[in-house]
């Protein structure tokens, strides 16, 4: 398969290790090396990996593999799974949000929402966030750990046998940072890719950047063909260092120099998500700004009316100022669409859910989530 990257994990060291590795973190290539290393024929691996995305949990469902190899298998390796915690279906459309454990405790949040062109999930790729974005819920709390490539590729398979249809399109937009988490990142994008997983095309996926301009550059070197959603919020550096505390190391033009170089070494079109917030940043003179900024690039600008979080004092501006805002974008040359907003009857937003999960928690309710801040 193109483009596959070799993750951290390194297969001689899974062999001697104390500890089992999960298979869903190998990436197909490491996976035929470990089934060669256990004695067995390289086209096992294909067969482990079809079983891995079917979403088995035990190595007893996988029917095809003998029994001595499954006992292998056990000893040096094991298959995660993603528990359905807590579910939320939309009475206002098809939106269906989850609240995922992971197997040492810890909580993401998935969102499915349908679409004409198809079923789509928006994923997580942390336990919170460290990125500290003003208007984010997911961020309150910090940053606790890592998704692990199989624990993302998790959110996939589990939401997906759950509604019991295909998923055809990712968004990783969900709690925590996609650039933050690079290789993990990677890994997850090649196994959703490949055509004996859940072959998820490229260009069905979207992995959005708050700005982590290092890492936007080695996604560019990888040259996997996704679509880059970067965060911007603002145009200026006083009014988005506000809002966002990754613009005190990365700035505007520092982010804005790198998106035009992956935009002329990649061709493809960059989405700018813009957050609309009541007098910080929707005002006429920041979107005549933005519309010098951003001018003739290969882009697209994403207008998101902000979402309401207990913890923050940011409110989501009027329709006619929303309208406005996206018609100065318009009238100087820069596309724009307003986010269609979905499950607002289940704040379908990513970072509440778990983040109400938490104060319960912290208020006693909960006894068995240690591992959790």
């Amino acid at each position: 398969m193109q483009n596959e990257k070799k993750g951290n994990v390194k297969v001689s060291d899974l062999l001697t290790s104390q500890s089992k590795v999960n298979l869903k973190d190998l990436s197909y290539s490491q996976l035929e090396e470990l089934v060669l290393s256990l004695g067995e024929k390289k086209f096992r691996a294909k067969q482990i990996f079809e079983w891995l995305h079917k979403g088995v949990e035990s190595f007893d469902e996988m029917t095809n593999i003998s029994l001595s190899f499954r006992q292998k298998l056990n000893q040096k390796t094991y298959i995660s799974v993603a528990e359905i915690e807590e579910k939320y279906e939309s009475k206002i459309d098809e939106t269906k949000k989850y609240l995922l454990r992971l197997q040492d405790g810890n909580m993401v949040e998935s969102v499915v929402m349908y679409y004409k062109h198809g079923i789509t999930i928006c994923i997580s790729c942390q336990v919170g966030c460290r990125m500290g974005c003003k208007f984010c819920a997911s961020t309150i709390g910090g940053l606790v750990r890592n998704l692990t490539a199989g624990e993302i590729l998790d959110q996939v398979i589990f939401v997906q046998k759950d509604i019991g249809e295909r998923i055809s399109n990712i968004v990783m937009m969900g709690i925590g940072e996609p650039m933050d988490n690079f290789d993990n990142v990677i890994t997850f994008l090649n196994n959703v890719n490949h055509p004996f997983g859940l072959n998820i095309g490229y260009r069905h996926i979207s992995v959005s950047t708050c700005g982590v301009v290092p890492n936007i550059s080695r996604l560019m070197d990888v040259d996997i063909p996704i679509t880059l959603s970067v965060s911007l919020h603002s145009p200026n550096n006083e009014a988005r260092s506000k809002i966002m505390p990754v613009n005190n190391k990365y700035p505007v033009d520092e982010l804005i120099d790198i998106c035009r170089e992956y935009i002329k070494k990649t061709g493809r079109r960059i989405s700018f998500e813009y957050a609309l917030i009541e007098g910080v940043s929707d005002l006429d003179s920041l979107a005549k700004e933005l519309s010098v900024l951003l001018k003739g690039m290969l882009c697209h600008v994403n207008l998101i009316p902000v979402n309401s979080v207990k913890e923050r004092d940011f409110k989501k501006p009027s329709k006619e100022r929303i309208e406005r805002f996206r018609r100065i974008l318009e009238k100087n040359g820069i596309n724009a669409t307003v986010r269609r907003e979905l499950g607002s009857d289940i704040n379908a937003s990513c970072g509440q859910l778990r983040r109400n999960k938490i104060n319960e928690n912290k208020r006693g309710d909960l006894n068995d989530n240690s591992s959790i801040i």
